[in-house]
């Protein structure tokens, strides 16, 4: 998956030294990086598998249910 212009997003929740996750939304996957280390590995999820992941969390469930 070719990422090198992928619009990265920082988290509403970043901390004031921006130390926090990037997430980037392509049309088969969303992209997850550390925003401290923008060129080191990422993850990528399905975009279900991405609603899912934040279903649980806001839910405060575990992840797989």
């Amino acid at each position: 998956m070719d990422l090198t212009h992928a619009s990265w997003r920082k988290s509403s929740y970043s901390t004031q030294n921006g130390s926090c996750v990037e997430i980037a939304h392509t049309p088969s996957a969303v992209a997850v990086r550390d925003s401290t280390d923008p060129n080191g590995p990422w993850l990528a999820f399905t975009p279900a598998d991405w609603w899912a992941f934040l279903r649980q969390i806001k839910h405060r469930q575990p992840y797989p249910p």
